[in-house]
């Protein structure tokens, strides 16, 4: 949620920091600001809306600066205004934060602070910040230990960035939001995510709870919050500036839909060379594993419920269950259990609770992520990267498909020791980047969007691996579209949905090859009843023979049919949402990590 970048030493600052907020947006887009320190001021510029209105709002106040700090807001308190977009400042307005996270006990703070005499613009929470860096200013502390003060005040998640008129230094902290270094020749970054200074620099060093950071053109400067120092690793990031840009593509997600062949590519390479090789986590890794307990949020958790099904194949007991619920109501934490977190940033902050419970009850833990020096990658026993390369669009596409095929890595991992591939899944999981390309050259999903985007309501159903790609179809649509959308196991509908069928319900059947025949009767339930099928699978599928429309897939392996067919109903989102000129990488009240709680 919501974005920072910052930029110390460079001539072209506020070129660098609008640069690095239209790289962020994605993170939020509800208002955006930068503040630029200039003579002994502070130029604050700050607006409702999105990047681009920000631009307008620059060029006409014209800061300059060889330092400053930027934000993009995704809305949690107050509602999106010019008083509420950050950065804020304090009474002299010589400090100027931006933050991402809620400040829990902000409401105590702000009255103790107007009761001493304070003025506060905004509904923000963020705005307690500077105001108590005033406060322990006033009392004598420099910048960096005025920060630590305010930091043993404030409660609750928190990725902070800060500068002060005259000190040519960005003051930064770290408690449960992201933040990254960016180490370059001539000028140090930081932000909430590489993306906003990846065309600069490819060294990077990630921030970690409970660090503050002082950084300078020249260096830089970590110590805990009682002013230890810490070292941290730099790392070198693996992926380009072009990596990260729209190309020839109209929108991001179109881009990354089109990526996924070499996304998953990527995540295969190496590992299928000889049996199932998982080089990221140590051989002994598993030993002892008897069951396996996912935990997920979204799109991950779609994947996990399909890597769930994966593992039961292989003769693996696993289950998955909703992050945010495993934190509320835990199972019984059980020997030999793995509890294995997906999440696509290595920040998604219900997830990393999950996980943090099951370490708290002596649970072996693993991340499934996309990001290397995230969180969920540090703080777990192991770590397993799907090396999908980076997502830009809110909608995730390719990091779902690449989960799914290292889901299908470790069960076969965890299902067998031997190196044979007898009923052929490991020659169709290395076969998959091929037959996703096929799906993705395709024009049916554009075809059927033009026929069905006037919907009242869009209905996905499936049986095994076809419910969770049920479940995402119908996110996708939903997210993008702005249109009604469910996801259903197809034997549920009797149980209530079918009321809901009408002329204008299209109902999406998803075959994977197995349960055909359950699957064609819960078909012909909606067909008796006047709803439009759409036939998602093999030609040959014998739903197609009920179907007012298809969205033909390849023949591959039964278990992997689902993410063929998942690609074909990224397609079909996309379109729907085209035609009706949706904002397709910004949907509204969405953004790409969720952080917060």
């Amino acid at each position: 949620m919501c974005g920072i970048t910052a930029c110390i030493g460079h001539e072209q600052t506020v070129e660098t920091l609008l640069a690095g907020l239209d790289n962020l947006e994605y993170r939020g887009y509800d208002s955006a600001g930068i503040a630029v320190p200039t003579d002994g001021t502070l130029a604050v510029v700050k607006r409702s809306g999105e990047v681009a209105d920000l631009v307008d709002s620059v060029r006409r106040r014209r800061p300059s600066g060889t330092f400053g700090i930027g934000h993009t807001r995704w809305s949690t308190h107050g509602a999106p205004s010019d008083e509420n977009a950050h950065p804020h400042t304090d009474c002299t307005e010589t400090v100027a934060v931006v933050h991402n996270g809620i400040i829990e006990n902000y409401a105590h703070l702000r009255k103790r602070l107007r009761a001493s005499g304070h003025e506060l613009q905004s509904e923000t929470d963020t705005e307690v910040i500077p105001h108590l860096v005033e406060e322990h200013r006033a009392d004598g502390n420099g910048p960096a230990a005025a920060l630590r003060a305010v930091i043993d005040e404030i409660e609750g998640s928190y990725a902070i960035a800060m500068v002060v008129a005259g000190d040519e230094t960005v003051y930064a902290a770290r408690n449960g939001s992201p933040l990254v270094i960016g180490a370059g020749e001539d000028a140090n970054y930081l932000a909430s995510d590489v993306p906003a200074f990846i065309e600069h620099t490819e060294s990077v060093v990630y921030l970690e709870d409970g660090d503050v950071a002082e950084i300078g053109p020249d260096d830089y400067r970590i110590t805990n919050w009682n002013g230890r120092r810490r070292d941290r690793p730099v790392r070198t990031v693996d992926w380009t500036a072009e990596d990260a840009e729209k190309g020839r593509h109209d929108h991001y997600m179109h881009k990354e839909i089109h990526e996924q062949p070499r996304a998953l590519a990527q995540t295969l390479q190496g590992r299928l060379d000889d049996g199932v090789t998982l080089d990221d986590v140590p051989a002994d890794a598993f030993d002892g594993v008897e069951r396996v307990q996912f935990v997920a949020c979204g799109t991950s958790y779609h994947a996990a419920l399909y890597g769930t099904q994966l593992l039961r194949a292989r003769g693996v007991s696993a289950c998955t269950t909703l992050a945010s619920e495993f934190v509320t109501a835990p199972p019984p934490a059980t020997d030999g259990t793995l509890v294995v977190g997906v999440t696509q940033s290595g920040e998604t902050a219900d997830t990393l609770e999950a996980l943090r419970e099951a370490q708290s009850r002596g649970q072996q833990t693993l991340a499934v992520t996309n990001t290397v020096g995230s969180t969920a990658a540090r703080e777990c026993d192991d770590a397993l990267f799907i090396r999908a390369g980076p997502e830009i669009g809110v909608a995730a596409t390719k990091t779902f498909s690449s989960q799914i095929a290292t889901l299908g890595l470790l069960a076969e991992r965890l299902g067998t020791d031997s190196g044979a591939d007898g009923d052929g899944f490991r020659d169709a999981l290395a076969a998959l980047p091929g037959a996703v390309e096929s799906v993705v050259d395709s024009g049916a999903a554009r075809t059927v969007a033009r026929q069905f985007r006037d919907s009242d309501a869009y209905f996905f159903v499936g049986r095994g691996t076809g419910y969770p790609v049920a479940l995402e179809g119908a996110l996708k649509l939903k997210e993008i579209s702005y249109e009604h959308a469910e996801g259903f196991a197809a034997g549920e509908l009797k149980h209530g949905p079918l009321a809901l069928v009408t002329g204008r319900t299209p109902v999406f059947v998803i075959d994977t090859g197995r349960n055909t025949e359950k699957l064609a009767s819960n078909a012909e339930e909606v067909k008796s009843r006047g709803g439009p099928i759409v036939a998602v699978g093999p030609a040959d599928s014998p739903i197609t023979d009920l179907a007012d429309a298809v969205l033909p897939i390849p023949e591959t392996h039964s278990t992997l049919t689902g993410v063929l067919a998942n690609v074909q109903l990224q397609l079909l989102a996309y379109h729907v949402a085209a035609a009706l000129d949706r904002p397709i990488d910004k949907p509204r009240n969405l953004a790409k990590s969720v952080t917060v709680e």
